[in-house]
């Protein structure tokens, strides 16, 4: 813990050199959000680059230095250098020759396991910026990100409204990102925000992050996924709380809905998709494309796990499906309609056994 409370005060201190690196590589036209960016997250993990190359350029400032002046030192003209064609171990050498990489990897190390904890994107955030804790009474915004081909959908679940390839964030609010995929593995970025997230199809990742200045950020899939990935881009809004609910306001105000029917139409391939705002969104839409069952004729996934846990479709598995969930009756049975008319699986439903479902 102690190394944890000191890391920020390393970090504090070496501002200075990651400020005059900022300002050297200014010449070079680069763009330096990832050094320079508006959120929390991402400003620490700007401070471990800064932190690793600091440590790298321990060996490779002087590595370079000597190999010049051995150069000048030892060239043919200098009749004046010394001579040893004998020579062939000097300990003090061998100790900085051994000594200075291993107190490097050691604190490489140090520093990537406390960040490894620190930024893990998992973990509920602790604070929105340096000095100031994450208010007792402020719960995180959750967005549920969805990579489709090639564009990105934001359903914000507690207002009830969806976007295209535009979301937006209150500024100093933590913010839970849900992310999943619709066919191939894509990469959730935004630069100035924090780093690279995947999204894979049926699987949902996380990340905790926190912006801390109004402004208009770009975020892009930083996975190749085909044609139109070039474009796969989205604009990320960090407003202050009162712009926030007048841009969920502004969305509710619209017509569109983002039924299951619409997401199907959505999902379909398409290239530089304009943004675009759903003032509705159906119930229970996200879990659905998480579990790759947005059509109602597919078998949700969950369901799937279910019935391959109880013993699959075969006969030894049939009889596990009228066995009540976690034991408990009045959750009723896992019923599939693989196995079962629309009306014995209504019989099902309606019972926590399964009854009579294979009679006749």
């Amino acid at each position: 813990m102690s190394a944890m409370t000191s890391l920020p005060k390393i970090l504090r201190a070496l501002r200075m050199p990651t400020v005059l690196l900022a300002a050297t590589m200014l010449l070079s036209g680069c763009d330096l959000v990832v050094l320079n960016p508006a959120g929390d997250i991402a400003s620490r993990q700007g401070d471990l680059i800064v932190v690793a190359t600091l440590l790298m350029l321990i060996v490779i400032v002087p590595v370079i230095a000597l190999t010049l002046w051995f150069a000048w030192r030892y060239r043919a003209s200098n009749r004046s250098a010394t001579y040893a064609p004998d020579w062939d171990h000097s300990t003090q050498l061998e100790l900085v020759i051994w000594g200075v990489p291993l107190l490097i990897i050691i604190a490489l190390g140090a520093v990537t396991w406390i960040s490894t904890h620190l930024l893990d994107p998992y973990r509920p955030l602790d604070r929105i910026a340096e000095g100031r804790p994450v208010p007792a009474h402020v719960e995180p915004l959750e967005i549920q990100v969805v990579a489709l081909d090639w564009k990105w959908l934001f359903i914000y679940p507690e207002q009830g409204v969806a976007a295209v390839n535009e979301v937006a964030v209150p500024v100093d609010r933590p913010v839970l990102f849900k992310i999943t995929s619709s066919s191939v593995m894509n990469t959730f970025y935004v630069p100035a925000l924090a780093g690279m997230i995947y999204g894979m199809p049926g699987m949902e990742t996380k990340l905790n992050a926190v912006i801390n200045a109004p402004g208009e950020y770009e975020g892009f899939s930083a996975n190749y996924s085909g044609a139109g990935f070039s474009h796969m881009r989205f604009r990320f809004h960090g407003l202050q709380e009162t712009d926030f609910q007048r841009w969920v306001a502004d969305a509710k105000s619209g017509e569109g809905a983002l039924t299951r029917a619409a997401y199907l139409e959505l999902e379909k391939p398409s290239k530089r998709e304009p943004v675009r705002r759903f003032a509705r969104v159906d119930d229970g839409l996200y879990k659905a494309i998480l579990n790759r069952c947005v059509d109602t004729d597919r078998l949700c996934m969950d369901q799937m796990m279910a019935i391959d846990a109880g013993g699959g479709l075969g006969m030894d598995g049939l009889g596990t499906l009228g066995t009540p969930r976690r034991g408990d009756p009045r959750l009723g049975a896992y019923v599939s309609a693989e196995v079962c008319t629309p009306e014995t699986a209504r019989r099902a439903a309606m019972s926590p056994v399964l009854g009579g479902l294979m009679a006749p």
